[in-house]
């Protein structure tokens, strides 16, 4: 199939799908005799799991890591679950930050809840901040 087709079955663009091919997560596609990419039906899925690691947080190097493992014969789940644990611990540690960050910026709008613009200094921006 041609990129233009790729993209549509995939929702994707034939930017992405180029860079995906510049990158080796896609093999690179056959040329028709005019020179034109002629991809097979297994690209769809290919990408489809490109998307699929992108959307659990997963980094286009470590998806292609997880794609040569398996082109070299080898169930890459070990490895899968090794970084989706990865993952899970940065997003513990992002909750965290969140959630302190939330607290502080709760702190300064009750202080903030009823202004005294009279009472701020010329040097101060805002109090409040």
């Amino acid at each position: 199939m041609r990129i233009g087709h790729l993209a549509e079955a995939t929702g994707t663009t034939t930017k992405t799908l180029r860079f995906y091919e510049e990158s080796g997560l896609l093999p690179p596609a056959r040329r028709t005799a005019s020179g034109y990419r002629d991809y097979t039906d297994d690209a769809v899925g290919r990408v489809g799991f490109i998307h699929r690691g992108q959307a659990a947080g997963l980094t286009l190097a470590q998806v292609g890591q997880i794609l040569r493992i398996r082109e070299h014969g080898q169930a890459p789940c070990s490895h899968v679950r090794d970084l989706l644990g990865e993952r899970l611990r940065e997003l513990d540690a992002q909750i965290a930050e969140l959630l302190a960050l939330r607290e502080t910026i709760s702190q300064l709008h009750a202080q903030a809840a009823e202004p005294e613009p009279d009472t701020c200094s010329a040097d101060e921006v805002c109090r409040y901040i």
